[in-house]
């Protein structure tokens, strides 16, 4: 499933239609895709996973799931689930979900979560935090109303960042420690950001399918943790547990 910064790296690669009215549309998806000819592209934003399309009275969401993909100026030999051409191009998405959202796109989301927004607010998701105490926070990080657009990459990478057993309870770990887990998570999600750009991201990561902890050279433990049952790689030395 694309992380947050893959999706902010989409919505870089469109900016060309900025602006441009849809001449065609085409696909297999189930929202009245007439709706969306003769229409001009107001922008395209990002919340967490969630691409937008912002036309003038109405957004489509795109979300790309596990296996959603899409091609800008190309197509793949599938039909494809929202094909848009333009006088000077196309954009396709395949395997993803769909869904128009009506009126102004700020009634329907919470920039203020969304953790490479200018409006991240990361006392908010410290309050958030403070109201799911018995939860584990592998799970919380994964959170979209908390920590929208952090993956399970991100996840591993900033708890073993901060030394951080995955299957910690949140109202046992030190305030300082929660304080840093959360500035990490948009910290590393720029950082995912501007790696994968160079298209070394798998070089950098220091935790994630990695069979061994590189400051304790002992084996990380793979394991699917939480209510959400996600990966986790984690070393048992260096990443505490609190319980």
């Amino acid at each position: 499933m694309p992380e947050g910064p893959s999706i902010v790296i989409l919505k870089e690669e469109v900016q060309q239609f900025t602006g441009h009215k849809v001449i065609a549309v085409s696909g297999t998806t189930s929202i009245d895709i007439s709706r969306l000819k003769d229409k001009t592209i107001i922008a395209f934003k990002t919340w967490g996973k969630h691409f937008l399309i912002c036309f003038d009275t109405f957004t489509v969401k795109i979300h790309l799931l596990m296996f959603g993909t899409y091609r800008i100026n190309e197509r793949k030999e599938t039909k494809p689930r929202l094909s848009l051409v333009f006088e000077a191009g196309e954009l396709n998405f395949y395997t993803c979900s769909i869904k128009i959202l009506e009126g102004d796109i700020n009634t329907h989301y919470d920039w203020s979560v969304d953790v490479m927004n200018d409006d991240w607010n990361p006392k908010k998701a410290q309050k958030s935090l403070e109201e799911m105490p018995e939860k584990m926070i592998c799970d919380v990080i994964l959170d979209q109303n908390v920590f929208a657009g952090v993956g399970n990459i991100i996840k591993n990478e900033v708890l073993y960042r901060c030394y951080v057993h995955p299957e910690s309870i949140v109202e046992k770990i030190p305030r300082d420690d929660l304080s840093q887990i959360i500035a990490e998570c948009s910290t590393y999600s720029f950082e995912f950001l501007y790696w994968k750009k160079k298209f070394e991201l798998k070089q950098h990561w220091e935790a994630y399918t990695k069979p061994l902890c590189l400051r304790c050279n002992l084996p990380f433990v793979k394991k699917q943790t939480g209510d959400l049952k996600r990966r986790s790689f984690f070393c048992t030395n260096c990443q505490k547990l609190y319980k």
